[in-house]
């Protein structure tokens, strides 16, 4: 009777770990979502995430934009994030997105190649700046990934980083 009960015991306990929040160790995480839109910018320029935790990088913009990495103090890249993302024609399409996981606690700086360039500012260090003569909005298309375990830090990413799709684009869905 015993051997019988242990089994459901556990399926018990997995499925009250499941409603109050908690994953298994084994589970994958799920994505944060880095938003692309018209105006040439990362929506959510800053987010925090777990050592192997996907990041998505949603395109809900006509053109292409590229994600890559680069060192703030050195400015030297392509590091652990170099991709692409297709422009979405419109709604009835697909979505383009480019995926990056991030094993190591850290934090990576990224870019648009195509809407900013890298510039040196005080001390050497490098900054991504607006791309003179694109059709930028003002600012430079650039964001950090933060890599990390601390709850604190993880807990305060933008609300939109739970969702693939915001319906509020021109893409919806």
């Amino acid at each position: 009777m015993l051997r019988r009960s242990l089994p459901l015991s556990l399926v018990m306990v997995a499925l009250l770990a499941l409603a109050a929040g908690e994953l298994p160790a084994n589970a994958a995480p799920a994505p944060i979502y880095v938003h692309m839109n018209g105006t040439n910018d990362f929506l959510e320029s800053v987010v925090a995430v777990r050592p192997g935790q996907p990041v998505v990088f949603v395109n809900e913009d006509t053109d292409p934009h590229t994600i890559v990495g680069f060192d703030a103090l050195t400015g030297k890249q392509p590091l652990a994030i170099n991709g692409r993302a297709a422009g979405t024609p419109g709604a009835a399409h697909g979505v383009g997105t480019f995926t990056v996981t991030l094993a190591r606690a850290g934090i990576y700086s990224y870019y648009c190649s195509l809407h900013a360039r890298l510039s040196k500012t005080y001390g050497g260090a490098v900054q991504a700046a607006p791309r003179k003569g694109v059709d930028g909005y003002g600012g430079a298309m650039a964001g950090v990934i933060i890599v990390t375990s601390d709850p604190s830090l993880l807990s305060r990413n933008p609300k939109t980083t739970v969702r693939r799709v915001l319906p509020d684009f021109f893409s919806g869905g």
